[in-house]
Order: C-alpha cells, then sequence, then structure tokens
C-alpha cells in the first residue's frame, strides 16, 4: 500500500498482529500489538503488509489539529508539531487510543471524544514549547484579548467587528489574521466555544432551554442542531451519558 502525499494527519495503534507488516525505505522493524504509528499530512509512505491485523486510524484533517492546538495550549496554529513516528513505543499515547477504539465499539461518544482529545494532547504537546518569530497572524497579546472578549461575550451576540475592535484591525484584516493564528475562522471558533460552555454547564441541573441562552445560542433547537453536529450527541444524551460515568 502506497500513501502519496495525503490530506489530513493520521494516529494510528496496532491493536492486534502487525508483525507481517512493515515500511518501506525504513529500517527492517515490523509492526506489533501496542506499536504507535503517526503521520503527518503530506507525508507519503509505502507498506509491505504480509499478515492480518488489527488496529485503530485516528483521522484528523489539519484545520481541526490546528484549532485544537490553538485552544488546548494557547498557541498560534502556525506553531503546531506534529512528529512522525513508525512503530515507535508511546504507551501514553497507545494507551488513550486503546481506549478511543474500545469506546468506540461500545458506542460510548462521549469517552470516545474524551480518548480522542488525551491522543491530540500528546502528539501536539511538541509544538507547546515553540516561540520563534512569525510574520503576519495574531500577536499573543492580542490572541489573548481576542480571546477573552469571547469568552465574556458568549451569552449574547457576537459580531464579526466587535472582534475586530478588540484587536485593533478592520474587520477584513482580522477574518485573515484570525485564521492564521487559530487555524478556524472567527465563526468556527466562536461556535465551538458555545459548544464547550454548553457541556459544561449540561453536567449541572439546568434546564437545557437556559443552557442554550446562557451560551448565546436562539434557542433549544438551536443548541441541539449545533451542539450535535460537534459531539455526535443531543444536549439530552450528552447530559445521560456524563451523569451515566
Amino acid at each position: 500500500m502506497r500513501y502519496e502525499r495525503p490530506q489530513g494527519h493520521t494516529i494510528s495503534l496496532y491493536l492486534r498482529g502487525g508483525e507481517g507488516t512493515r515500511r518501506l525505505g525504513r529500517q527492517m522493524a515490523s509492526g506489533r500489538p501496542g506499536a504507535v504509528c503517526v503521520l503527518p499530512q503530506g507525508h507519503s509512505s509505502e507498506w509491505e503488509i504480509s499478515d492480518t491485523f488489527e488496529f485503530v486510524h485516528l483521522y484528523l484533517p489539519d484545520a481541526e489539529a490546528r484549532r485544537y492546538f490553538a485552544e488546548a495550549f494557547e498557541r498560534d496554529a502556525r506553531l503546531m508539531v506534529l512528529p512522525e513516528a513508525t512503530f515507535s513505543e508511546q504507551p501514553r499515547l497507545a494507551l488513550a487510543m486503546e481506549r478511543l477504539a474500545g469506546a468506540v465499539r461500545s458506542g460510548e461518544s462521549l469517552a470516545a471524544e474524551e480518548a480522542m482529545g488525551e491522543a491530540l494532547g500528546l502528539c501536539l504537546s511538541a509544538g507547546v514549547g515553540a516561540r520563534p518569530y512569525l510574520k503576519g497572524g495574531l500577536a499573543p497579546h492580542l490572541r489573548r484579548r481576542v480571546i477573552d472578549h469571547v469568552e465574556a461575550g458568549l451569552e449574547g451576540a457576537l459580531r464579526l467587528d466587535d472582534l475586530a475592535e478588540a484587536a485593533g484591525l478592520s474587520a477584513f484584516h482580522f477574518q485573515r489574521m484570525f485564521r492564521e493564528s487559530f487555524g478556524v475562522s472567527p465563526h468556527s471558533y466562536v461556535r465551538r466555544r458555545r459548544v464547550e460552555r454548553a457541556r459544561h454547564l449540561l453536567a449541572g441541573a439546568g434546564a437545557i432551554a437556559d443552557i442554550a441562552f446562557a451560551c448565546g445560542f436562539t434557542s433549544q433547537s438551536h443548541l441541539t442542531r449545533v451542539f450535535k453536529a460537534e459531539t455526535g450527541l443531543t444536549p439530552a444524551a450528552y447530559r445521560a451519558a456524563a451523569k451515566a460515568r
């Protein structure tokens, strides 16, 4: 099998077998249960497979990886580093991927989401300490100012002009600089933050309709539509799954 400059990043864990799999052009090491492979976007590879095996793949679009990195580590999305790995020993990452596989098999969406977040955090932490000079994008103090403005205004209507004003930029310039720094558009970022706040509030006993308004959604049905698109669960199902854990 050959992957020619694939789009998106791939994180893999061999669950069973793998001894009959090796990557051509590399050392003669072969796969095995517990081995981890990480293939960053655009990295071509060729594999020889001579026996059956079972593994779990996590496919991650580049934009989603950079959004996660920017949000989780409060760093410019362009600093994201995803080191390549072939049949490596990474026990913590392997455990997270194994939990992900188990959660997917059993249909536990919440557990799968948590395991995926842990796996991504472990993979992307390589770029956390990087602070090279970057041209364009938002300066660190402007990123923090915009983030604070978003968090303070999630309950109401957040306008692009207001976010741009917080950064001292025109709306047109702000959109481009924001995407460079966060990896996603301002709209996508705000939508995700609203869903994250809703997840936190759903752990309590508040009415779902009240939570919708507290997170800036126009109605409970609006929250339900967006929340399910982001998490795969309705707010009610997410609350039930969280209480069952």
